[in-house]
């Protein structure tokens, strides 16, 4: 997959979990968020980034 997309994702999720109107749509934001961060991640390092470079 593509890192722009999953980025893009990742700010998106987190976004929509700021304006999210309940406590139950901030949390599945924030957990769509975290498995972006994870996916972002794991591209990183396949990619061979060093896991000090890595800040998601």
């Amino acid at each position: 997959m593509d890192l722009n997309y999953l980025l893009s994702r990742h700010q998106i999720s987190l976004m929509r979990a700021l304006a999210a109107p309940c406590v139950a749509s901030r949390a599945s934001h924030r957990a769509f968020a975290a498995g972006y961060a994870g996916r972002i991640r794991e591209l990183q390092l396949a990619l061979g980034v060093p896991l000090s470079a890595v800040a998601v």
